[in-house]
Order: structure tokens, then sequence, then C-alpha cells
């Protein structure tokens, strides 16, 4: 007889529980992870080469006059393109204009 009075106990918590588990899940949204700026030190494409280039070649660079190219040429070599700024070869607001154009390769011995 005491089986019998834990079926209506039974039949209750399934009543109870049956339109829980019958909804449809809810969609989690996964955050996905950020993806870090890539940063390439390889020179760009059409990059000018502030080591080997001539004075026809800087001055095809924003902002470039003909003395300016000629303060380049003259300070060479260059291991960073940001020695062009501490070696005040050119001001930081001319800087900034060509600094993604230009890449400082190694030079020769």
């Amino acid at each position: 007889m005491l089986k019998f009075s834990h079926l209506p106990i039974a039949i209750l918590a399934l009543a109870i529980a049956t339109p829980v588990f019958a909804q449809p899940a809810a969609p989690t949204a996964t955050p996905t992870p950020a993806k870090p700026p890539v940063t390439v030190d390889a020179p760009k494409t059409g990059a000018v080469d502030i080591n080997t280039a001539t004075a026809a070649e800087l001055k095809a660079l924003p902002g470039m006059t003909e003395a300016d190219a000629a303060r380049v040429i003259h300070a060479r070599p260059y291991r960073d393109v940001n020695e062009l700024v501490s070696k005040k070869v050119v001001p930081d607001a001319q800087f900034a204009k060509i600094k993604d154009r230009i890449t400082a390769g190694h030079p020769k011995s």
C-alpha cells in the first residue's frame, strides 16, 4: 500500500516538471574572442627604402621636398624609420604622413 501513496506525488512532480523540460533550449551566445591586430614587420609593397632610395623616389613621398630628400640621403644609414625623427631629418608632422610608405632596409656593408 505504501507504493501507491507515492504514486500521486510522482505524477504531480512529473506534471510540474514536464513543461520545464518541454521548453526549447535557450540559445546561449558564446562570445568570440577578439582577435588582436596583426602587425607585420615586413616591408609593405611599394614602400620606399630610405637607405637605398634615390632623391626622386624620396620626393615622390607626400610632403617631401628636394631639400628633405637630400637630408634623408645625407643622414644615412638608418636602422629604423623612426630615426628620421630622432636624427631630426624630418619633423614629426611630416613623418606622420610618410611613415606607412617607408621602410628602413639593412644598409649594404
